[in-house]
């Protein structure tokens, strides 16, 4: 059960885990007496995180003992949510899941992923077994409204979309931080704990840290300089500091880059359009400071890019440009010598393996999108997924193609995808619609059957998904710190069984039978690979070596013997494997990132595409767009909408949790005092926000941290919904900004969605 030690005397014992609540992944020191917790706090000697903790990580016993988390399968009758035994909630799905596929086709049913689902271990191994099984081509996630650009730009230079560079911020001499502001959110495609702290560890061995955010958040307070940008002008900043180096003669990507780099000299070409001069007006950047930063950058012992959400969602000029802003982080990091060497961005090397780590070495099939389309507009595939801003009208204007039925699997898509209300309106509209989920909220209050997955501390844990972006090669596994219920099944089981019913096979069906033909396919699939450490043995031998215990456990063994670190089910016995993991409560630290060029990479070429040819062609389109926008002017009372985080807050479904929102109102409208000035509107006074697919009344807060001509307003607010259950939530003020979010603005390359950078007229009340 997770237990390190055992009190004598009584039943008091103590337990480790990794926190699932951001991408942080601190160690959690766990006292429990009986099945209650009685303490948390950080865990000293976890190998990753050595004590830190943030205020989130100490409530998961507030969220395990929430009156309002379900505990029960919830199922709709005369629109009204009731409770009901599994058995009841599975013959409901299994009379009308198959139902709908059976009538109108695979097709007819969508499936949602929230962003729960890369913080725990069932959905990241389970979920592709319930996608295969309903068939269905429309699938939707979190993605789309997050990372999703950072993922296309790696996956079209490097080949896959996990090889993603992260600095290496315990080695580096300059870091450049873009859209980002880890003092509130920690690291994010960058799993760090104590970010902060590494950050001030920058400077306090004599390196420098730069902030480029429209908003002076608590990181710029950190930093050693300050550049306040304009929302959605980061691919012009970085292309100018390409030309800076070009025409000072500095671009050089490095002896350990350069043999396996192809294109530079066409990046370098397309990005001469673009000059310190030329992007001034347009990023509110100084031509000099835009300069400084390119040679101070170039000149530094080691440095690195970091950009995150900031430059992931932004619009300009009507459109979005974050695959290639991503993709130009990459560029000004290569050009600067700083792609995959120490101090510089680096390559994880994740103990579990990853799509960087299996098969063959050093080249591969490339990345691809638009392997589908959506119904309504056309919007291509982009890692298996459609993009979140198509849900609404892929239910109401598709026609006879539209989707009639929805999966949604943990996430809040009513508050934290665009045009909300829209969506809202389309959920209602469903035939059916099935959620995975441990709230009845603004989401799932228009699911048929709701089914609660067990509270974080009753699963076992391994961050999968994070681990591969991390700052250090590190693994820790967790065992369940409380039983299970009788009559409760894991995560896992609930994805396996709601597979099997997709599939036709009934509400009987056990999620053991999904469970052992996945792993018996692994296993098949590994020892038939050429370029696995068992390739050549035995399937049977693997499988009964693995033993019999189901679940995500099983799988995560298999990934481990199997991975650059494994031991290989007794080959390298030394070497990383479940029970290792469970020998070591703290954790394994298998050192810091190394060069990993070029075997990291996936690309057909066998090299670095930087030039290729859908990330070149973003250059010429943003060229246009720079031309288009200096000859805009933007009316009297319209200013840009960014969104903010708050350090007790991880999207909307931690609001119901006392103790992380009570204090002060936190959903504010933050207005710089000239805007407020020019606007009519008073520090504490009401504020009509106003956008092309909505408008809402918020609080206003007069600030002189934000740029003038940008506002902010936090997501994932806006509770209290008719229908819903979260009483704390509801019981605060708040907004949801994502009723101003247009869902016609995406980046094209990804799908993603425009959050940072909304024209938006302001009204004072």
């Amino acid at each position: 059960m997770g237990t390190d030690r055992q009190h004598s005397g009584d039943d008091t014992r103590v337990a480790f885990r990794t926190c699932p609540l951001c991408e942080a992944g601190c160690g959690l020191e766990i006292t429990v007496k009986g099945d209650t917790v009685v303490r948390i706090r950080g865990d000293r000697d976890d190998v990753f995180s050595k004590g830190f903790l943030c205020p989130k990580g100490s409530t998961l016993k507030q969220l395990h003992d929430d009156p309002d988390r379900l505990r029960r399968p919830l199922v709709k009758r005369d629109g009204v949510h009731v409770e009901v035994e599994w058995g009841e909630a599975w013959a409901v799905i299994a009379e009308r899941l198959p139902a709908v596929l059976r009538d109108h086709g695979r097709e007819a049913v969508g499936v949602y992923m929230g962003n729960p689902c890369a913080h725990n271990l069932g959905p990241m191994l389970y979920n592709r077994s319930l996608l295969q099984a309903l068939g269905t081509r429309r699938r939707f996630s979190a993605s789309t409204v997050d990372q999703a650009p950072r993922q296309v730009a790696a996956g079209f230079a490097f080949g896959s979309p996990v090889t993603v560079p992260v600095p290496d911020l315990d080695r580096t001499d300059y870091l450049v931080v873009m859209g980002a502001n880890p003092y509130a959110s920690n690291g994010s495609l960058c799993t760090a704990p104590d970010f902060p702290g590494r950050l001030e560890a920058i400077r306090a061995r004599g390196g420098t840290v730069v902030v480029i955010d429209p908003r002076r958040t608590r990181t710029v307070e950190g930093a050693d300089r300050w550049l306040a940008i304009r929302p959605g002008t980061d691919a012009l900043l970085l292309a100018a500091m390409v030309t800076t180096l070009a025409q000072d003669g500095r671009i050089d990507p490095g002896d350990h880059v350069g043999a396996w780099l192809t294109g530079l000299d066409d990046v370098v070409l397309a990005c001469a359009a673009f000059t310190p001069e030329s992007v001034a007006a347009a990023t509110g950047i100084a031509a000099a400071d835009t300069r400084q930063l390119a040679r101070e950058l170039a000149a530094a012992p080691s440095g690195s890019i970091y950009g995150r959400i900031g430059t992931t969602t932004a619009g300009f000029a009507g459109t979005s440009f974050s695959t290639a802003t991503s993709w130009l982080i990459d560029v000004v990091n290569i050009v600067t010598g700083n792609l995959d060497r120490p101090g510089g961005a680096m390559f994880p090397t994740p103990v579990a393996g990853s799509g960087n780590t299996r098969g063959r070495r050093g080249s591969g099939k490339g990345f691809t999108t638009g392997k589908g389309a959506t119904v309504v507009r056309g919007l291509p595939e982009v890692m298996g997924e459609y993009p979140a801003a198509a849900m609404a009208e892929e239910i109401t204007d598709a026609g006879e193609r539209r989707m009639r039925a929805v999966v949604t699997v943990g996430g809040n898509p009513v508050l934290s995808t665009p045009n909300s209300d829209q969506l809202d309106a389309a959920l209602a509209q469903l035939e059916f619609m099935v959620s995975v989920d441990i709230y009845l909220n603004e989401t799932t209050r228009h699911a048929d059957v709701i089914l609660p997955p067990p509270s974080q501390l009753q699963r076992g844990h391994y961050d999968l998904a994070l681990l591969q972006f991390a700052v250090r090669n590190v693994a820790n596994y967790s065992d369940p710190v409380l039983p299970l219920p009788d009559d409760q099944p894991d995560e896992w089981e609930i994805l396996a069984r709601l597979g099997l019913i997709a599939a036709g096979l009934g509400p009987e069906a056990e999620p053991s039978a999904a469970d052992d033909l996945g792993i018996a396919t692994l296993v098949a699939g590994a020892v038939g690979d050429p370029h696995s450490s068992i390739h050549g043995r035995s399937a049977d031998e693997i499988l009964a070596a693995l033993g019999a215990e189901a679940g995500p456990a099983r799988m995560l063994d298999f990934m481990l013997q199997t991975g650059p670190f494994g031991a290989a089910f007794g080959a390298n016995p030394e070497g990383a494997s479940l029970a290792a993991l469970r020998a070591n409560p703290h954790g394994l630290d298998y050192g810091a990132l190394q060069p990993r060029l070029p075997e990291a990479l996936r690309t057909p070429s066998g090299t670095v595409e930087l030039n290729h040819p859908v990330l070149l062609a973003e250059l010429p389109r943003l060229h246009a767009a720079l031309q288009a926008d200096g000859a805009a002017t933007p009316a009297a009372d319209e200013v840009l909408l960014v969104g903010r985080r708050d350090l007790r807050s991880n999207n909307s479904w931690m609001h119901n949790i006392g103790v992380l929102v009570k204090g002060k109102e936190r959903c504010t409208l933050l207005v710089h005092p000239l805007d407020a000035q020019r606007i009519g509107l008073t520090d504490g006074g009401q504020a009509r926000v106003v956008a092309r697919v909505g408008e809402l009344t918020t609080l206003v807060q007069v600030s002189d941290e934000m740029r003038p001509g940008v506002v902010s307003l936090p997501h994932g607010w806006g509770h209290g919904v008719e229908g819903t259950r979260m009483e704390v939530a509801a019981s605060r003020p708040g907004v949801n900004s994502n009723v101003l979010t247009d869902d016609a603005a995406i980046d094209p390359l990804s799908g993603t969605s425009v959050l940072n950078g909304i024209p938006v007229t302001l009204q004072p009340i």
